[in-house]
């Protein structure tokens, strides 16, 4: 269960303070969005905020100042704690509590960021600050960096630039300390676990949404703050969907069920798993032949997550094997090396093989900077997801054979969630069985 420590954000806001280097460095929390009426959506902090801070309330700003001396760099502007707000949206630590708590050197109603901001920005070099996130503050700091501009010319003095907070922050989020990999593997566990038990007791209902019901109900009795994106619970032809979240047909013996589902916990760590079923028990041969495929590209693509690869190697290596094995069942046709340069296969895989992840399902980090790929490196946590999408949806390419009708609605995934060791790559969703000899019953 996650309990906040004011040491590992005091570690991150030093690490980033030393980047940024005479900077400073606005950072806006999230804001309640309206889902109908007067009611909102659950809240979600912003990741970057939240990494830095670990305050998890709405409309809040940070402000990271490298210019400032010891004690005067990290400013939290939050709401006050009111007795009324209070009684209808609940408890608020406020300003004394964003000091006391979350070791604010400084503390300050939201209400006075557009006075005080100036005062804080005199001195830094640069702004950083992510345009287009969020229009209130951003109005606030255009408004503001425009008057320092033109005080420039006259006395020198001015931040000269604005640049985006990932341009700092990104590669630290990518490498996860030991902290962060305690999380990442407790959210992988109730993830895979959550897997298992729908596997388990699936076999009694009747509907897509039935299913989504186990699953999420398991991440809420574990403790998890729920699903860490929309659960995608998809059987027969619906699994050829790759963003299917309706969740509403009927089940139906003989079909494949694809479950795209994973966490989050307290702390926004995030798991992503997805696992493809014999709703029936048992795998047709055809079934059995995608599964198997799939499952080989995938096992490859684990044992290449190791440092010195990048992400484009091992969607290329597990690429390679998809494309045999269709070509092996007469699903295609022609040179491997032809089939991938000219992209003749994405009528049946159109997406890659793994993303980031971390506090955001699709994580932050580039995959190449420029013409050089990214490389592995210890710490990196990666999905690893290679699929088969067996559909009428996409025409099929010119010189491709055409597909008969006993392939049609086969859709199969298999993802994990991996961390990037030394040696050899970590599995954090081991506990999800994947093996047709563990799947059919």
């Amino acid at each position: 269960m996650y309990q906040f420590d004011p040491q590992v954000f005091r570690e991150r806001r030093g690490h980033f303070l030393k980047r940024i280097n005479n900077k400073a460095a606005i950072i806006p929390g999230a804001k309640l969005v309206k889902h109908h009426a007067d009611c909102e959506y659950p809240f979600r902090q912003d990741s970057d905020f939240w990494y830095l801070t670990g305050f998890d309330e709405p409309d809040s700003v940070a402000l990271f100042l490298a210019h400032k001396p010891e004690g005067e760099r990290f400013i939290l502007f939050v709401n006050e704690k009111e007795a009324l707000s209070e009684v209808w949206h609940g408890f608020r630590w406020g300003t004394n509590g964003a000091e006391e708590v979350f070791k604010a050197d400084k503390a300050h109603p939201i209400n006075q960021l557009a006075e005080k901001l100036p005062n804080y920005l005199e001195g830094a070099d640069e702004i950083i600050f992510s345009i287009g996130k969020n229009q209130e503050i951003e109005e606030i700091i255009l408004s503001l960096w425009s008057k320092q501009l033109e005080k420039y010319s006259r006395l020198g003095i001015a931040p000269t630039a604005i640049k985006p907070v990932g341009l700092y922050l990104n590669e630290m989020r990518l490498i996860k300390s030991e902290y962060e990999i305690m999380r990442m593997r407790e959210a992988a566990q109730i993830s895979a676990e959550a897997h298992e038990y729908l596997r388990l007791n699936m076999h009694s209902k009747n509907n897509e949404r039935q299913l989504q019901g186990i699953i999420e109900g398991f991440f809420l009795d574990k403790g998890a703050r729920g699903p860490a994106y929309n659960t995608i619970i998809a059987s027969g032809d619906n699994a050829c969907i790759l963003h299917y979240t309706e969740n509403n047909s009927e089940l139906k013996k003989g079909d494949l069920l694809l479950v795209d589902a994973g966490c989050s916990l307290l702390d926004y760590y995030n798991g992503d798993i997805t696992r493809t079923l014999p709703i029936g028990g048992k795998f047709s041969s055809e079934q059995r032949d995608i599964y198997e495929i799939v499952l080989a590209a995938q096992k490859n693509a684990i044992e290449n997550v190791v440092v010195g690869n990048s992400s484009n190697f091992i969607h290329q290596e597990a690429l390679k094997i998809l494309i045999n094995g269709l070509k092996d069942l007469k699903l295609l046709k022609g040179d491997t090396e032809s089939i991938i340069e000219t992209g003749s296969y994405k009528h049946l895989y159109m997406h890659q093989t793994g993303h980031w992840l971390g506090l955001d399902v699709h994580d932050v980090g580039a995959y190449r900077l420029g013409d050089y790929e990214v490389l592995l490196k210890n710490g990196m946590v990666l999905t690893v997801e290679p699929g088969i999408y067996i559909s009428d949806r996409i025409p099929v390419p010119k010189g491709q054979p055409s597909i008969d009708e006993r392939w049609k609605g086969i859709g199969i995934r298999i993802e994990d969630d991996v961390l990037v060791n030394e040696q050899k790559p970590e599995i954090l969703s081991y506990a999800a069985l994947k093996e047709i000899n563990d799947l059919e019953s």
